[in-house]
């Protein structure tokens, strides 16, 4: 019998609910031996959002460590000196499909589309992408070591990605012709994490049961596994609060203005409800991170040709329309910037909450042991390039040199899709299509 497999038959006889035991499954005390050498934690999340950005107002103007933030990176001020920015990426992947869906598509998979019926804009149709994203792949070679190995390998999270099958809603792929649905409810998200609940009530019993088994093996786990227990919870109690305020709020302004019935206690996917769907799914994922439920992650906010309209900023029209106007339309332009300074503002969320967390078992902070890779399908929305793909990249899970703005001038993006393989211990000769790969991974990066 396996390592685990006698973990959960303790946990089973001690009358721990499943719920509890898949948290405990990972906790130091618990999962390995005292005298093991485990490895330093790495995690890497790359999230994503649509229809390239304002260049202008994004890339920095001077390259190494006198960058400055521009207007739309802003946001990252307060971790600048883990933020490092890498231009020059460029999508060259080319074949059938349109613009938005080779972006997409080939993202973190670096090789065509196949041939298929899904038709977008005046070029061929296509369908899946014929392999392997880095994301997947190096969530295989984490769960194939039992050091590195954690419940889930991987997390595919989303915020208002359509209900539909296509290339512009996949990023993930597990293989080739292997789309990976991202979770994009966070009540489904909780029920994939925590085995229960949808709704705001299940949720409190769900709490209360959890806190009670956490108090039937606080003696049998070290004080800093209890301190993390109890930060699970709170953290968990924390969530239920804001959503109650946040759908309070809303169902008091609805009434008001008479535009809309109250929401049921569930929060519904809507579009105006994205900026609280976005925060639950982040803090969710800081939760998960922090019990070592994965360490790779995905966050897809809607999808290529994404249409969100951004009210809560004062934008009616949607982000995908906005992005064919032209540069010289400057309402458009200044509505453009807003948005995507949003976007920065929810990775900065992110990157803050991992920065204010001690590290589980470690040193430094869980941003110290984490890169976040915030790109996009596009390098501008109204040319269509993908050219200069955004990549900015926060935290120092996989080791590159931080508080530093890099220019590899134009470059297949694949070189970095290698660089990342081998931050995490994988070499690869190749990721993709290896005629992009030719001159190996990027230099310079640690």
């Amino acid at each position: 019998m396996n390592n685990q497999a006698t973990r959960r038959e303790f946990l089973r006889k001690m009358g721990i609910s499943t719920a509890a035991a898949n948290l405990m499954m990972n906790l130091p005390s618990l999962a390995r031996g005292a005298t093991d050498q485990l490895p330093r934690k790495q995690r890497l999340v790359f999230i994503f959002s649509p229809n390239g950005v304002i260049p202008d107002h994004f890339w920095p103007q001077q390259t190494g460590r006198d960058f400055e933030l521009r207007r739309i990176l802003a946001p990252l001020a307060d971790v600048k000196s883990q933020v490092l920015t890498l231009h020059g990426m460029c999508n060259q992947i080319k074949g059938d499909g349109d613009g938005h869906m080779r972006g997409i598509g080939c993202l973190l998979t670096g090789i065509e589309l196949f041939p298929g019926d899904i038709q977008g804009g005046s070029d061929t149709p296509a369908g899946w992408s014929m392999g392997i994203s880095v994301d997947q792949y190096l969530k295989n070679k984490l769960q194939a070591d039992a050091k590195t190995s954690t419940r889930f390998g991987s997390i595919e999270m989303g915020v208002m990605v359509p209900d539909r099958a296509d290339t512009w809603t996949r990023m993930s792929y597990a293989g080739p012709n292997q789309p990976v649905a991202p979770i994009d409810n966070p009540y489904q998200m909780f029920n994939k994490l925590y085995g229960q609940t949808k709704n705001r009530e299940i949720l409190a019993s769900v709490l209360d049961d959890l806190t009670a088994d956490f108090r039937r093996v606080e003696k049998l786990i070290s004080a800093e596994d209890r301190q993390l227990l109890q930060s699970h919870v709170q953290m968990m109690r924390e969530i239920e609060v804001e959503l109650q305020s946040e759908l309070a709020h809303k169902s008091v302004d609805n009434a008001l203005a008479h535009r809309e019935p109250v929401l049921p206690p569930n929060v519904q996917e809507e579009n105006d409800n994205i900026p609280l769907i976005t925060r639950m799914q982040m803090d969710m994922l800081v939760h998960s991170f922090a019990a070592d439920f994965a360490r790779i992650a995905t966050f897809q906010i809607t999808n290529s040709v994404g249409q969100p309209k951004m009210r809560w900023l004062g934008i009616d029209e949607g982000h995908h329309e906005l992005s064919h106007e032209p540069d010289s339309n400057e309402v458009a332009y200044e509505k453009l910037i807003k948005i995507n300074t949003w976007y920065c503002e929810q990775v900065a969320y992110l990157a803050k909450r991992l920065a204010a967390i001690p590290e589980p078992g470690g040193d430094g902070s869980m941003l110290d042991n984490t890169t976040l890779v915030w790109t996009n399908e596009l390098g501008k929305g109204n040319s269509h390039t993908r050219n200069n793909i955004p990549f900015v990249l926060v935290g120092g899970g996989v080791g590159f040199k931080t508080g530093q703005a890099l220019d590899f001038g134009r470059v297949p993006h694949n070189r970095l899709l290698m660089s990342l393989c081998e931050s995490m211990g994988h070499e690869v000769s190749s990721f993709g299509n290896p005629d992009f790969c030719s001159d190996g991974s990027l230099t310079g990066l640690s």
